[in-house]
Order: C-alpha cells, then structure tokens, then sequence
C-alpha cells in the first residue's frame, strides 16, 4: 500500500533542510510553522478491505516523535466507528530540526549568525540563501569576515595575496576560497574597491586590488627585417605584458594560434609576428596599445569552442578576423576530422554571418556529430597558399 510512512514524513522535512530552509528562517524570521505534511491516507475501500494493515499504518504514524496528528473518524461496516490519521502537523522548528537530527547544526548556525550580525550584517541575506555552504566553512568563517574588515580597511591594498598580514589567515587560504570570498566581498566592499571587469576566480587579485603573477606572451617575430631591428636573436620569445605593450615592433600584421607546432613552423612573413594563444582567456593583450593598428589574424580549431574563443578575442579587438576556420578548410580536410569532446552551445553575437553559419552547423550537428579539424590537421601547403593569399 502506497500510504505516507513516517519515513516518507521525515523526508519532506529533509527537503526543507536540503534547499536551506529550515536555516534560512533563523536569518529572516520567516514563519514556516505549524507545518501541515502531505499526507496519503488509505481510501474507503482500503479501509474496508485492508482493515488490519490500515490499523497497523495508524499505529505506526501516532507512534513517530515530533509530530502532531490530527485524527479522523471512519466507520467500520463490522467493527463500528473507528479514527485514523487525517492530517500530520510539525509544529515548530525544533520539531522539525529533531525529527531530520539537524539540532546540533542548527545550534552552530545561530551562532555563526550572531557573530556575522556583529561584524558584517551586510552579509545576513547571503547567510539566508546560502546557509548549507556556511556550515561548510563554518571553521574558517572567523576568517572569512576578518579578510573582509581587512579588506575595508585597505580597499585596493596593492600587495600579493602573501603579503596580506592576518592572523591564521595564509595567501593558500585565500586561494583555495577564492570563489566564496568573492560572493562577500562584492556584498561588502565599496563598489570603488571593486574592478568589475575583472571576472572569475582567475582574476580575484585584479577585481580587488592585489597584485597578481604577471601576465606573460610568448611570441615570434616572422620578419627578419623586424627581428634585426628590435635587436633580440631569439626566435621564440617571452616577456611579460607590461613589456610587451611598450615593446612596439612596428609588425602590421598579428597571428594568434592555439597549436605549438603551428606556432613553431609559422614561415616568415613580412611586417608579421605570430602569438602563441593559451585558448579561452586573453588578459595578456588587454593593455597593448598598439595592437589596435595592426591586423589580427585568429587561427584556432575549426569546432565550437574555436568559434567561441574567436567570438572572445574580438570582444576585446573587434577587428579580429579569422584564419583557415571557413567551411572550404574543413570540407577540404575531411579525412581529419574528429570528435569534439564536450561541444559548447551558447550564442555567440560577434561572429562574421559565414562563421555563424558554420559555427550553427556544428553546434547542431548538421555535418556530424560533435564533430571538429584541429588546426593542426590542416596541411602545410594550404596554410602556406592562405597566408600567401593574404598578401
């Protein structure tokens, strides 16, 4: 018989735990008791015919602890007039904290709202959607609020993440809780203390103001003329970016690929340099001024994360156009293609109509399924004949 089983109760209550309800009111005061439980009671005929099991079942709900039942009468066609369970109510919140066993929790999350209520109530509503995640961390969450003072203090501080002097508190701490402490920093610091253009845990010391490991490109010069002239014998070379974008070449024309070998065997071309892309992420660009007269030139695999990767670049030089990433390359190389492991589907808005149209045919898997040409797969007398074209 389906009837609700005092297990079945408790689990409704879990429910409420699990989604941080039963936490969430002891921030906001919201009234969740008295409780009424959803309830399958036998039917008549069940009554009539499973007189037994029904009592039983009856038995067995007034039995449970923390419960209110509410009973209701039925008569018995041999036995006379009888009552069974009509409704289950849970009348408050320590009730419900004892049936699921969540007392013990309970107590410590009042007392981690308390010392958050003291110290940053700001943060009271994030306690209020996020109460599981607290209790998480609720070892290091002195911690977590004496960053944040910190923080305010010193907003925009200008140091390394070793250099901040916090006691308990080491640089690998704030690493490893970068993404929770960026949720409360954005609630608690002075929108001024705030870079928001620097987004994701990768850029934490950015949007806050600390000093982070230098952004460094790593590049060739495909002009001899270019390469005598900057006075540098290396063909491969790396600096930071700060010395980068002073490092004006006078280049005309910038390749960007995703492939070492590519990058390795890129011939010379005149006025040109060819910078070796890290995939998603081009903050080592963002502050070379003079990239912005060159031509830029993106060369990556011809799969849905190579469009989404081109869509990116050209969110910051909307000038980009794309290399060897056309329907005419891929068909040409058919016999190579391959398969996309984990394909993205987003819409991406700065796409040329050509690359949209090929970018839709492989996020909908009108050529094949997750299909992808890495860009290394593409034969070195097609990429000599297209650079030759380029003029």
């Amino acid at each position: 018989m389906k009837w609700t089983r005092p297990s079945d109760l408790r689990d409704q209550l879990l429910k409420l735990w699990d989604r941080g309800d039963l936490l969430a009111s002891l921030v906001t005061g919201e009234t969740l008791f008295p409780r009424r439980l959803a309830l399958k009671d036998p039917t008549s005929a069940e009554m009539t015919d499973h007189f037994d099991e029904v009592r039983d079942w009856s038995r067995d709900l007034r039995a449970a602890a923390g419960y209110r039942i509410v009973m209701r009468e039925f008569r018995h066609r041999v036995l006379g007039p009888n009552a069974i369970p009509g409704e289950v109510w849970v009348d408050s919140l320590d009730q419900a904290l004892a049936v699921v066993g969540k007392q013990k929790e309970a107590v410590r999350f009042a007392a981690l709202i308390e010392l958050t209520r003291a110290s940053q109530p700001l943060l009271l509503p994030w306690l209020a959607r996020r109460p599981l995640r607290v209790l998480e961390v609720q070892s290091q969450w002195p911690r977590f609020l004496e960053i944040i003072a910190w923080l305010q203090r010193r907003p925009r501080p200008g140091v390394y993440l070793r250099q901040v002097d916090i006691p308990g508190v080491h640089s690998k701490f704030m690493e490893t809780h970068r993404s929770t402490l960026m949720e409360l920093l954005d609630l608690t610091l002075a929108p001024e203390a705030i870079d928001k253009t620097a987004t994701g845990t990768g850029e934490f010391a950015r949007r806050y103001g600390f000093l982070g490991k230098p952004f460094r490109v790593r590049f060739r010069i495909l002009d001899p003329e270019l390469a005598s002239r900057a006075a540098f014998p290396a063909q491969d070379i790396t600096v930071d970016a700060p010395g980068f974008a002073r490092w004006d070449l006078g280049c005309s024309r910038v390749f960007v690929t995703e492939n070492e070998i590519n990058f390795l065997a890129f011939p010379p071309i005149k006025g040109s340099i060819v910078i070796f892309g890290s995939g998603y992420g081009f903050e080592m660009l963002n502050d070379v001024p003079w990239l912005a007269r060159c031509a830029i030139h993106y060369w990556g695999d011809i799969d849905t994360h190579g469009f989404a990767i081109l869509d990116q670049l050209r969110a910051r030089f909307d000038h980009v156009e794309s290399f060897l990433m056309d329907r005419e390359t891929l068909m040409a190389f058919k016999m190579q293609w391959g398969d996309e492991a984990t394909p993205t589907g987003r819409e991406l808005t700065r796409l040329r109509p050509e690359e949209r149209a090929l970018y839709d045919d492989l996020r909908d898997n009108r050529l094949g399924r997750h299909l992808r040409l890495e860009q290394e797969r593409v034969g070195f007398d097609w990429v000599k004949d297209a650079l030759a074209a380029l003029g």
